[in-house]
């Protein structure tokens, strides 16, 4: 029992000493990174009110899941198809323009699904939004690279993913009481349409807010030797191999995703019958415990290692999610998803970080389009499948279908990348 004593003080040394080294690395953020941190919290925020709502309002006009399966479709499949020239489009225009028109894209989109809800201005907004998507995931890695340096890039990387699920726990918060507060203000219910329309409308004008910290930005543009319309194809023919290791697990990934992650508001309202303002709450702590671990991950990766990191968190949400699918009651599945997006997501930006310290400069949006491509691959097919399966015979295939996708995937992470590393062989820098 005494043997033990000495360790707190020790421990709490350690642990003042990773906070000073963490607080030290956010010190080093610059100008540009801070801004756009800004935009991440006030765009996470909208976007947490509309994952939140976009269904219910779908629903609400007299659409089934079909339909809802087939606009996450639509708009992935046009993100998948215009990563890119989009790519191409943010090294042209530069990274500042870039972002400026996905912000742009975003809220109109949202104002016409409100203004002219219908199935043709659905699928029509759902490409316009899959489009602002594609342009801000292709030019976010690029834009963090070279906003950092070595020492702070993994921590800014966490730290912009971090601070928008934060925000967006706060506007899934929000969101879970918007349609009331709108019933009121329009005498109506709080599932009728014009609720859920009205609290869209906040997530609209919560984007054009979100434009102005990027209005701020100073960014050049590269010169046209860095942008030329054949890299792509240049690249992944000299590097195919790698290219293939580094996009292959998250497409698997993302193929398990788009079969449940699009669908859980309504998952939680139609097998556990909760209403709006639990699930807005369930998604709030959702996201502020995502935002939580994807905070944890930087420290964790500059000791362990970030393939490590990634391996290993995605491999302990595998139970979790089991759990979350098939538990009986809905506190547990609830307990199991707090649980479930930490470990699962805590690793996105480590890995979007490893990704883009293979790459030099003049590749990174190529690949970052390529990768994007790859997440949107899945997100455009397999949502039509699981909103199919669904309707005919419930949520229980659509999660096990999940499970699959996501073991392969982290076998893969391990295979490509850990059991490499273990062998000491150094990992090449595409571009070089």
């Amino acid at each position: 029992m005494t043997a033990a004593a000495p360790q707190t003080p020790l421990r709490m040394s350690k642990a003042r000493r990773v906070l000073g080294e963490y607080a030290d690395n956010l010190r080093k953020f610059k100008p540009n990174a801070r801004l756009y941190l800004l935009n991440m919290v006030i765009a996470g925020a909208a976007m947490g009110i509309f994952r939140l709502l976009f269904n219910f309002y779908v629903l609400s006009l007299g659409y089934d899941q079909a339909l809802l399966g087939n606009l996450v479709t639509i708009n992935s499949l046009t993100a998948l198809l215009a990563a890119l020239p989009c790519g191409f489009l943010a090294d042209k225009i530069g990274r500042k323009a870039a972002l400026l028109t996905a912000g742009v894209l975003s809220s109109f989109s949202i104002f016409a699904m409100i203004l002219s809800p219908g199935i043709g201005v659905f699928y029509a907004t759902n490409v316009l939004f899959g489009l602002s998507q594609s342009l801000a995931a292709v030019t976010m890695g690029p834009f963090l690279m070279e906003n950092s340096g070595e020492d702070e890039r993994t921590y800014l990387f966490s730290f912009s993913s971090g601070l928008q699920m934060a925000s967006s726990s706060v506007g899934s918060w929000i969101g879970g009481y918007l349609p009331t507060w709108m019933a009121t203000r329009f005498a109506v219910s709080p599932t009728d349409s014009s609720a859920y329309a009205g609290a869209l409308a906040v997530t609209a004008i919560l984007e054009l807010v979100g434009i102005i910290p990027l209005v701020l930005l100073r960014t050049p543009k590269l010169e046209l030797s860095q942008r030329s319309a054949f890299a792509p194809l240049r690249f992944a023919q000299e590097h195919p191999v790698m290219l293939g290791k580094l996009i292959l697990p998250m497409l698997l990934t993302s193929i398990g995703a788009g079969l449940i992650m699009p669908f859980m508001n309504v998952f939680y309202r139609q097998v556990h019958l909760q209403p709006d303002p639990v699930i807005g709450a369930l998604f709030a702590w959702g996201s502020l415990a995502m935002g939580i671990g994807l905070l944890i991950a930087p420290p964790l990766a500059d000791r362990y290692g970030k393939i490590q990191v990634v391996v290993i968190t995605q491999a302990l949400s595998i139970p979790f999610l089991v759990m979350m699918g098939f538990a009986p009651v809905f506190w547990l599945s609830a307990a199991a998803y707090y649980v479930r997006v930490a470990l699962m997501n805590m690793s996105g930006p480590v890995y979007q970080t490893f990704v883009m310290e293979r790459v030099d400069q003049t590749a990174r949006a190529t690949v970052a389009s390529l990768v994007s491509m790859a997440w949107n691959f899945g997100w455009a097919f397999s949502p039509t499948i699981s909103g199919w399966l669904q309707v005919d015979y419930g949520f229980g295939p659509v999660f096990l279908g999940t499970i699959i996708l996501y073991s392969f995937s982290i076998y893969l992470y391990w295979a490509f990348f850990w059991k490499r590393s273990e062998k000491n062989i150094p990992a090449p820098v595409l571009g070089d």
